[in-house]
């Protein structure tokens, strides 16, 4: 299994891709959801200036956020900068979306995205909202096609992996692997969150909570979202979180709900956190080391090829350290 970082983008992120590659991470994911975190091209040109060697893409794409030129273009920019260690992650949306209000994407639309991405990239002419698009890049504007990068599928049911089965190169998934996915690819990302523990620690410490805790708060975001008020309910401090969020204004409530994504827990986040807390070491890689590898290992087992941690808290640096040494054992 391959070990990979991502990151909730911020402006610290190109210096932290700095150290994710000295502590041998292989590949730097950075999120592009602009409403919460900068604009995730730009901190991907930032950090391939500062590297050399370790790989670098968006996690994931929200196809309905740009034109497809737009991301050929910022695709083709950044693999000539950073030559062969470009990949790309596509997914329907999750917070991408839905801290503008807006649901995931229709699955049959996310394929169009891709297959025009991938035409635009092989410096075809594609029909796109009736009209003609080709790559224009003159010499010196942007790299020669065809622009080969890797496009993995942000798939979590059944009709993203048929997407990633047909279309892609791999399967990115969050937070629990897909059995499924074995069937699909040979290359099954799997995001994950949490913290090392250190000698004695409880999982309940100021530390780990600050590190952990907003992981586990996007947990009632999801559910909430997808499952529902009672969904919610049905989770330790889901209830008084759930009408905390509800006291917020219908038309304002989905920007409540997203604040600090998996960056830090909000007002709202703690109160469920309060009920919560004992769920971290389950729902996260929150653990004493030794306990850690052997749920990666569990991982490994369950078909997944690349871990891509996501460090989270007020130093990212010691969290990077302490899951490098984990998986180094």
């Amino acid at each position: 299994m391959e070990l990979s970082c991502a990151f909730a983008t911020s402006l610290s992120t190109p210096e932290h891709v700095v150290i994710a590659e000295r502590l041998g991470y292989v590949r730097a994911w950075c999120y592009d959801s602009p409403a919460l975190y900068p604009d995730v091209w730009m901190a991907l040109a930032l950090a391939a200036e500062r590297t050399e060697a370790i790989g670098l893409g968006p996690a994931v794409l929200v196809p309905s956020l740009r034109h497809p030129m737009v991301n050929a273009a910022a695709i083709a920019t950044l693999a000539a900068q950073a030559p062969g260690r470009v990949v790309v992650a596509i997914g329907s949306g999750f917070t991408g979306r839905m801290v503008l209000g807006q649901r995931p994407m229709a699955w049959a639309a996310v394929s169009t995205y891709v297959r025009t991405l991938r035409a635009l990239l092989r410096g075809e002419e594609v029909e796109w909202e009736g009209s003609m698009l080709r790559m224009l890049h003159p010499v010196g504007f942007g790299g020669p096609t065809p622009i080969d990068v890797p496009i993995l599928i942000a798939a979590d049911g059944p009709k993203g992996l048929a997407i990633a089965a047909e279309l892609g190169d791999g399967v990115f998934s969050a937070g629990i692997p897909q059995p499924d996915a074995v069937e699909v690819s040979s290359w099954r990302a799997l995001l994950a969150f949490g913290t090392v523990l250190d000698e004695g620690e409880h999982p309940a410490s100021e530390r780990a909570v600050a590190a952990a805790g907003a992981a586990l708060a996007v947990v009632y975001h999801g559910v909430y979202e997808r499952g529902g008020p009672e969904a919610v309910d049905g989770f330790p401090g889901g209830r008084a979180w759930r009408e905390a969020i509800e006291s917020v204004p219908e038309g304002s409530r989905h920007l409540a709900i997203h604040e600090g994504h998996l960056v830090a827990a909000n007002d709202r986040d703690r109160i469920a956190l309060s009920e919560g807390i004992p769920m971290l070491p389950a729902l996260t890689l929150t653990g004493p080391a030794e306990e850690l590898r052997g749920r990666v290992a569990g991982l490994e087992a369950a078909g997944v090829t690349e871990l891509a941690y996501q460090p989270a808290g007020p130093d990212i640096p010691r969290e990077l350290e302490a899951f490098a040494a984990m998986m180094r054992g």
